[in-house]
């Protein structure tokens, strides 16, 4: 019985959980929608999850281009295939690497900064604070990043998938001799606007999805700094989790057919 009753405790802390993000998150969208509005926070926030992951993004973006024409030309040579790394690179970019490898970068810096961020702000009761002086935390903390996350990381990915076929391009032209305008030809014929829209949407859910994460695990977190601590690395590794599975659910149902 005392196991059945520890996988009871589970399965009830799993739902009880499911339920306080599930509120959390209506909650958030609802005040996202609601004023008052904060239009200098909002664009601090864009500042700091957009632009500040620029680098990191750009970085990860090129050398996954390079090593996937890489990966993809040896692959091919063994089928004498070598013509499908533009296709492949460019596809594989847009619609899958570029926006889930973009989230979970951004997932690692941004998740944590906002779980940080917001959990010292609850231990400190800046946020009972903010709660006296009649500011809602919900419009004044949890809004602006939810808003500037969705906004930023399409830009991001889009700036992602533009290195990232450049990688490709490098990689292949430099080092596998490739030639320089039917790379680009093959490139162009067989991307479709489709594709790009498609990791943009993704990057649009995933954006909402770090910074929920950051903010709910941020938000409820207790036990001055060891809790805060904890905050951020439940708050990146939900994130992460849910990215890759949000990454599943998509792709099933933008390319059903």
């Amino acid at each position: 019985m005392s196991i059945l009753a520890v996988l009871g405790r589970v399965v009830l802390t799993f739902f009880a959980e499911t339920g306080r993000l599930s509120r959390f998150a209506a909650t958030s969208v609802m005040h996202c929608f609601t004023p008052p509005y904060f239009p200098g926070l909002l664009f601090s926030q864009m500042m700091k999850i957009g632009y500040y992951s620029l680098p990191v993004v750009g970085l990860t973006a090129f050398f996954t281009g390079g090593v996937l024409a890489l990966q993809i030309y040896i692959g091919g040579t063994r089928f004498n295939a070598e013509s499908i790394v533009p296709t492949i690179v460019v596809l594989g970019i847009t619609r899958e690497l570029g926006p889930v490898i973009g989230g979970l970068m951004v997932a690692g810096r941004v998740s944590a900064a906002i779980a940080a961020e917001i959990g010292t702000m609850r231990v400190t009761e800046q946020i009972d604070a903010l709660t006296t002086l009649s500011t809602n935390p919900f419009d004044y903390l949890i809004a602006p990043r939810l808003i500037a996350a969705i906004l930023t990381l399409p830009m991001l990915v889009f700036i992602g998938d533009v290195i990232g076929v450049m990688g490709g391009y490098i990689v292949a032209t430099q080092t596998l001799d490739f030639n320089s305008a039917i790379y680009l030809k093959n490139t162009m014929d067989f991307v479709e606007v489709g594709d790009v829209t498609s990791g943009l949407w993704k990057a649009a859910v995933f954006g909402f999805v770090i910074a929920l994460m950051g903010c709910f695990h941020g938000y409820f977190s207790r036990g001055g700094a060891q809790g805060v601590g904890n905050a951020t690395t439940y708050a990146v590794v939900s994130a992460s989790i849910l990215i890759l599975a949000t990454n599943y659910v998509m792709t099933s149902v933008l390319f059903s057919e």
